[in-house]
């Protein structure tokens, strides 16, 4: 992901000279290590080169085998989690093309098998109708950078196609008010909830909607979504944030199974889109 590249980039071969370093102070062979880790030579090979991101836990691994003071270690595993975090801002991506953006998210779909969306304040572009895409996609506050509105939600339209392939399963969690949220006309989102009702129906979809009556024991603070069990991207209002170190992915894989518990779901998922959206269509613009 095109994500602050110098500062990932000097994180990245930081770390990786600092475990090569280590290695050779404590006189071991990259072969000699890779057996105490329980490693492949070929892996710490290419770590120690910085063609590979160690997580945090290889990095544990190898300074536990290096037997390297608890201070050190400290202070070098400060490092390898600051190289396991991306960020991109919003105004990078309107400068490449937000479009782009999306064929990213499309190749990040096609990689994965199991997608988690939490969605505390508006739904995913993989549910939305194109106008409501547009709306979505627009700029709205002084600051907001210039964008190919039109490219970028054909794009998301397109992105859309990987709801059919059986192959990969989705997990949709909403809050009532993301579904409620004025962003767009009344019409447009009567047909946005409807079309949400219609996707709950795909034999690979769940979705699910915490209604505002639950007592939930936890705060919705950010948009994440969940792939696999290998990264999470969080949305902020500047920008996102990747992270990769397998403690945080499991965080919001138990905070999006908290939440989820609490959810609509199923048929009264879908019987609850469907009255948001007769309730729109009864609105007047």
């Amino acid at each position: 992901m095109p994500i602050e590249p110098e500062s990932r980039s000097h994180d990245r071969k930081g770390l990786a000279e600092v475990l090569r370093g280590l290695r050779i102070a404590a006189g071991l062979s990259g072969e000699r290590l890779a057996f105490r880790c329980n490693m492949s030579q070929t892996k710490i090979s290419r770590i120690e080169t910085g063609h590979a991101l160690p997580t945090v836990i290889d990095v544990e691994r190898i300074l536990k085998a290096l037997t390297v003071p608890r201070e050190v270690a400290d202070e070098i595993l400060g490092l390898a989690r600051r190289a396991n975090v991306d960020y991109a801002s919003w105004r990078t991506y309107a400068r490449i093309g937000l479009y782009r953006k999306q064929a990213e998210l499309k190749s990040l779909d096609w990689s994965s098998h199991v997608m988690r969306h939490f969605l505390p304040a508006v739904p995913t572009g993989l549910l939305h109708v194109r106008e409501y895409a547009a709306e979505t996609l627009a700029p709205t506050v002084v600051g907001d950078p210039a964008r190919d509105v039109t490219r970028a939600v054909q794009a998301r339209m397109d992105r859309q196609a990987i709801l059919d392939d059986p192959a990969r399963s989705f997990w949709f969690l909403m809050t009532e008010q993301a579904v409620r949220w004025r962003r767009a006309s009344a019409k447009t989102m009567a047909a946005q909830c409807a079309h949400m009702a219609e996707v709950n129906g795909k034999p690979n979809v769940s979705l699910g909607i915490i209604p505002q009556t639950a007592q939930v024991p936890a705060t919705p603070m950010n948009i994440f979504v969940t792939y696999d069990d290998r990264l999470v991207t969080v949305e902020l209002f500047s920008g996102e944030v990747v992270l990769r170190d397998p403690r945080d992915v499991t965080q919001h894989l138990n905070l999006f199974d908290l939440f989820w518990s609490y959810a609509l779901k199923g048929d009264d998922a879908s019987v609850f889109l469907e009255d948001a959206a007769a309730e729109f269509m009864r609105q007047r613009d």
